[in-house]
């Protein structure tokens, strides 16, 4: 790529969703084009990038507008304003040449006053319905990336605006292809729980009960769980008594080393994780969080069952439906294979590729 880009901006925040593509891109261009790569967060996404020294990280938090509360959206107002305020000042002091954003109201304020300083900005959206931010600035961004075309919500005058590139995700599950114990064979079944906090504790609550029924049913398991710190005593305890062997962990950027132990993973349906378990070839069942914003969660998973990818169960149905699947798996040891076949036809592995060439088209119409 002719290096005319010499700065990039990558606004992001929240959740890891958004954060863990957010810097798999800056990686990527610090790595392969040589371009300086600054990435704003706000609080939440700090969380997730103070251990990743190798991009400059500034902080500027957002709030989100849809507050019910009068009160509570006109100090949302309010943080909204000075956020675009100190991003304007960011952005004339840092003089990028482009500014992703990478969806989230995080990004918001970043892209806005980009828009009002003419600096080009690209939006990018992984869900299969365009978020609310991004709704919003989809008039004036140069473009939006989609991992998608089946992605839903944009109005039909922004279409040529709209590039399918795949899901950006750490390149390491791009390129490796976990050894996993994904070929089962009936015997011992090996599930790998995830979620963040909102998820770790529904899962820590329901999920337990069901693995009991499956315990008194002799369905051989063993778990490993990430949970909430001090979910720990309780889960240690629970698991022990009922004989199930298990493994707990808090927190960890090194997912793929559970990867390569599971054959099943139970998980909530945020685009970036479902993305990783696909390109890795890990069967998965998808639990949608019920609150996710405009449903996309439901619509992520729903996509992805239908694509014959995974399984859905909907959180208001665990109870009555996962341990039924659960033994239906148990039972019959090709499930999961067909996943597999199913999964092994699909690959973002050209995704980085197909972002540098939609740059190297916004640099010739640039330049």
């Amino acid at each position: 790529m002719v290096n005319k880009f010499k700065k990039i901006i990558i606004a992001t925040g929240g959740t890891g969703g958004h954060i863990f593509p957010a810097y798999s891109l800056a990686k990527h261009f610090i790595d392969s084009k040589k371009i300086n790569v600054e990435i704003i967060s706000d609080k939440r996404g700090l969380r997730y990038l103070k251990d990743y020294q190798d991009v400059k990280i500034i902080e500027i938090n957002s709030a989100s507008i849809f507050k019910k509360n009068i009160i509570q959206l006109l100090f949302s107002l309010l943080i909204v304003f000075y956020s675009i305020l100190r991003s304007l000042i960011f952005l004339l002091i840092s003089r990028p040449n482009l500014v992703f954003g990478m969806g989230g109201y995080s990004s918001f304020p970043v892209c806005l006053a980009a828009a009002i300083l003419r600096i080009p900005f690209i939006i990018y959206e992984n869900n299969l319905y365009i978020g609310k931010a991004n709704r919003y600035l989809l008039p004036y961004a140069k473009k939006v990336f989609v991992s998608h075309k089946e992605l839903e919500g944009i109005a039909e005058k922004y279409s040529k605006k709209v590039c399918e590139i795949g899901n950006i995700i750490r390149k390491e599950m791009l390129n490796v292809r976990v050894k996993s114990d994904s070929n089962y064979n009936g015997k011992l079944l090996k599930i790998l729980i995830l979620g963040g906090s909102q998820a770790a504790k529904v899962f820590a609550e329901k999920l337990t009960k069901i693995f009991k029924e499956c315990y008194e049913a002799k369905i051989p398991l063993k778990i490993y769980q990430q949970c909430l710190p001090e979910q720990n005593k309780f889960l240690t305890s629970y698991y022990k008594d009922l004989n199930i062997d298990f493994e707990l962990f808090n927190f960890s950027n090194n997912i793929l080393d559970y990867f390569s132990k599971i054959n099943l993973a139970i998980t909530r349906s945020g685009s970036s994780m479902l993305a990783e378990l696909l390109n890795s070839q890990i069967p998965f069942i998808s639990v949608p969080l019920p609150s996710s914003a405009d449903d996309h969660q439901l619509k992520n998973a729903i996509y992805y069952e239908k694509k014959g990818y995974s399984y859905l169960i909907e959180e208001k149905d665990l109870n009555t439906k996962l341990f039924q699947l659960i033994k239906k798996i148990s039972e019959d040891s090709s499930l999961l294979n067909e996943i597999i076949t199913k999964q092994s036809q699909y690959s973002d592995k050209s995704v980085y590729e197909n972002v540098d060439k939609q740059i190297i088209n916004i640099i010739d119409e640039k330049y």
